[in-house]
């Protein structure tokens, strides 16, 4: 029997059994080609036991025998160490050396760079360091322990490279992060005239990218093109992503065009590339496309699913993109998935499921809980977010990262939670992320909105400043300060230390022109944006200049550009409108603008609430009845109007005419007190601002027990005489609390800062910062 021509094309185990069997009653086994042509059968049909079983059977080992133990048995099957064992075993059998097929295989199962070193060393000795395969072996383990240096050396010691070398010193310099020394080193092999294949190609494109080079991207394409590698499956899945990555769609989708094959890879690159760019349409268009072709999806593929199905907040979709992760049970076993559909839930305002995902989860890394603390602090739930974020402290062998500070800092920002975002701001040059663009920017932010605007400009001064979200930032903080002047200086600034600036840029300058009541830069900052950096206004531009043009008093204007608009008004746009018709008591307009508000919005109780309040303004109760009832109508419910004022490290929250604070008693008889030293100086209380249809004296009593009050009183009560007291309101701050508390800075010499819903106020000697246009 030709036992050769058997053993190496058997295809079944019992098969393999059988023939085992005949070697032994043949005494044959005793052959070492026959019985390591049987061991490598065992290793390829998966039975490691009876392979080694073979290997230790052999009454005497070539070295063909130990290279196939280590690589057809123990590397094969992933067993690194058990090959390592073997390779020193083998070092020791005397008469018996190595050769150039086993120092791949050892170099392989090495574990640690001090073996590594070992093995280079006996290699230079036994006199193959100039083989290629062992020299690429080497490059390729010196990249994985990340000493591209020595991998270089070895690269350049070599007499003779062939495109395996080449391929391993490429791909080592793109796995450790140096891509411009990958570009390097694939000239030199293109000048050299080496031999270029697909694997040079799949690991050259993906640094373009990174290095922003379409340039070089696009030779790399022209070059597989004229070489005939454009069809290959792995080298267009690399362009694709190569061009999806720079921004290139339609360049990806004329390649994908171009396929004949079509792998998962393939499909996964186009639809993560519409996902990313915020288009789900196209993304789920590519989705039907791949089970058209009868592909299932992998987790990559739900991944991308579950953000664009988010997109267009489809809950019923978002339902059955869980429902199939559930029924292979990826949310529990795949952390990856698992954190997708947490985000997914917490796009859609869905945050209760987020928690039971987030729960139900066996493992979870820092993404994890990234997730869950944005879902929280995205739909207005910051109290969860700074929980969640102690809770996640308390694990060990967790750290922030820059998206779980990025994630809590806003969170704080909403609450006005000074403290903890300061703590938020050590723990960051704990892990040294405080320099971090992102994370300094919304460390800008959090100061800027706790009141600490000085300290948001020194940290502002200390981070890079290279692009626009750091000039954002502290733009949009002196606008809510209502330093509006200042704003459009840094806006200056930024032009002329060459940031460009970008639509978000100009939303805060257009918001910082509205709370300063700069209507003339408003207007010429609006025609700016097109004319000068060709972008072209969105929404909320259109929102930003309606109301400034409201607040200015120029309703008409305002109404007028809103039906020019060459885009559809949103809500946004508006309600900053019906914002301005309740500032300046024109209820016709704010009437016709609600009609809109409510076919757009009408789940907002905030535009009833609105129209309510002009309708009263205006003394017609009728209309405000009318509205009323029909937010009753709609199960909606206006949010009731609370203050904030820390002392001692303690929060004390005031809700509007609520009389259960321990000290009440005391800071109502400082009120009255305050109140008649107000009148003396001429204050008389508005009862406008009152919503319902009472007696005036009532009406006084009313104004007296808004919530702000309460808190300045509390503030006064508590603390030493002329300090400063900071106050959190939820809602817009009322007009007649507002000029109410200017006349309180006149009789307390205090300086009372209040942040309501939209800006902050700076009362100081009965003047407010924002100079009422707020």
């Amino acid at each position: 029997m030709d036992f050769h021509r058997r053993l190496l094309s058997c295809t079944s185990l019992h098969g393999a059994r059988m023939l085992h069997a005949l070697l032994l009653i043949s005494g044959r086994s005793a052959n070492v080609l026959l019985s390591t042509d049987l061991l490598n059968l065992y290793s390829r049909l998966g039975d490691l036991p009876a392979a080694a079983c073979s290997f230790n059977c052999l009454p005497k080992k070539n070295i063909f025998s130990w290279n196939s133990m280590m690589i057809s048995a123990f590397v094969r099957h992933g067993f690194l160490a058990d090959a390592f064992l073997c390779f020193q075993q083998l070092l020791a059998v005397p008469d018996l050396r190595p050769d150039s097929f086993t120092f791949p295989v050892a170099l392989k199962s090495s574990a640690s760079l001090d073996d590594v070193r070992k093995m280079h060393s006996l290699i230079a000795k036994l006199g193959f360091g100039t083989d290629v395969f062992v020299s690429a072996s080497l490059i390729n383990c010196y990249s994985r322990f990340g000493l591209v240096d020595n991998a270089e050396k070895v690269f350049e010691e070599m007499p003779y490279k062939d495109s395996g070398c080449w391929n391993a010193m490429v791909s080592g310099l793109c796995q450790n992060g140096k891509e411009s020394d990958a570009v390097r080193v694939f000239s030199q092999m293109v000048k050299e005239e080496a031999f270029v294949d697909k694997i040079t190609l799949s690991s050259i494109l993906p640094v373009c990218a990174p290095l922003n080079d379409i340039l070089m991207g696009t030779a790399v394409h022209v070059y597989a093109m004229k070489h005939g590698l454009e069809s290959d499956v792995f080298v267009s899945n690399a362009l694709i992503d190569m061009y999806r990555k720079l921004g290139y769609l339609e360049d990806a989708r004329l390649v994908f065009n171009c396929m004949e094959h079509r792998d998962l890879v393939t499909w996964n690159s186009m639809i993560a590339a519409f996902e990313q760019i915020g288009d789900p349409t196209s993304t789920l268009k590519f989705f039907n496309l791949m089970k058209g072709q009868g592909l299932k999806p992998d987790v990559l593929t739900l991944v991308s699913l579950a953000s664009a199905v988010a997109q267009v907040v489809d809950d019923q979709s978002c339902r059955a993109v869980h429902g199939f992760v559930l029924r292979r049970g990826w949310d529990e076993d795949d952390i990856f998935v698992g954190n997708a559909i947490i985000d997914m839930y917490g796009k859609i305002s869905k945050v209760e499921y987020s928690r039971k995902v987030f729960d139900r989860m066996v493992f979870r890394d820092v993404i994890s809980w990234n997730s869950l603390i944005t879902s929280y602090s995205q739909n207005g739930l910051a109290n969860e977010a700074i929980e969640l974020y102690e809770d996640m402290e308390r694990c060990e062998g967790l750290k922030p990262v820059q998206g779980t500070l990025a994630s809590i800092l806003p969170a704080c920002s909403h609450l006005g939670a000074l403290r903890k975002g300061m703590k938020v701001h050590g723990q960051a040059i704990k892990v040294g992320l405080h320099l971090d663009v992102f994370v300094g920017t919304c460390l800008i932010d959090m100061y800027a909105k706790c009141g600490r605007l000085a300290d948001a400009m020194t940290l502002f001064l200390t981070i890079p400043r290279s692009s626009s979200g750091p000039w954002n930032a502290i733009i949009a903080g002196h606008g809510i300060h209502g330093h509006g002047n200042k704003a459009l200086e840094l806006f200056s600034q930024m032009e002329q230390q060459g940031i460009h600036p970008d639509h978000i840029t100009f939303v805060s300058v257009l918001s910082a022109c509205s709370h300063a009541g700069l209507l003339q830069p408003g207007e010429e900052y609006f025609q700016l944006m097109k004319s000068k950096y060709n972008i072209e206004p969105m929404v909320k531009h259109y929102a930003c200049i309606v109301d400034l043009l409201g607040r200015s008093g120029h309703l008409e204007s305002a109404y007028k550009l809103i039906q020019n608009m060459p885009l559809q008004p949103d809500a946004g746009v508006w309600g900053a409108l019906l914002a301005a018709c309740r500032i300046h008591g024109n209820v016709e307009l704010g009437r016709l603008t609600s009609t809109f508000l409510f076919e757009i919005d009408p789940k907002n109780v905030g535009y009833y609430v609105l129209l309510s309040n002009l309708y009263a303004k205006d003394g017609e109760w009728k209309g405000v009845n009318q509205v009323r009832a029909l937010a009753r109508q709609r199960e909606l419910f206006k949010v009731p109007g609370w203050s904030s004022i820390e002392v001692n490290g303690q929060m004390n929250l005031f809700f509007t005419g609520s009389q259960s604070h321990p000290r009440y008693e005391e800071m109502y008889q400082e009120l009255v007190t305050l109140l008649a030293k107000m009148k003396n100086l001429g204050y008389i209380p508005d009862s406008s601002f009152v919503l319902q249809d009472v007696e005036d004296d009532e009406k006084e009593h009313i104004l007296t027990n808004h919530s702000e009050r309460l808190a300045i009183a509390f503030g006064i009560i508590s603390t030493s005489e002329r300090s400063a007291l900071h106050i959190f309101k939820n809602l817009r701050i009322c007009g007649d609390c507002h000029n109410a508390t200017k006349y309180i800075t006149r009789i307390t010499e205090r300086e009372i800062i209040v942040r309501d819903a939209n800006r902050f106020h700076h009362f100081k000697d009965g003047s407010c910062s924002c100079q009422d246009h707020w």
